[in-house]
């Protein structure tokens, strides 16, 4: 796993950071992390997973948001539940594997 720009958090980072392992561990546990960092553009503390292609991130201590990422287009989706990231990544593979 790299750990990306997180050498100090701040507090609403670490606050972020303790929802994003929840999630993590609540959800998806036995996938494997391929990073774990912080983006300083978006504010994000996130967890990017190995398998799935889904991130768990959180802005600001808030709510977490699993994050898909259509490679092809570039452009990101905000899901509130595993469940749906995962419904989320089905369609876009779909779409571009048809």
């Amino acid at each position: 796993m790299n750990v990306y720009n997180l050498d100090n958090p701040a507090y609403l980072e670490a606050k972020g950071l303790a929802k994003v392992w929840e999630a993590y561990y609540k959800n998806c546990a036995s996938e494997d992390i391929m990073e774990l960092g912080f983006n300083a553009n978006s504010g994000y503390v996130y967890i990017a997973l190995e398998d799935s292609g889904i991130s768990i991130g959180s802005a600001f201590g808030q709510e977490v948001d699993y994050i898909v990422t259509d490679f092809e287009t570039g452009e990101e989706f905000f899901e509130d539940t595993y469940e749906d990231a995962e419904a989320r990544l089905e369609d876009i593979n779909t779409k571009h594997y048809e």
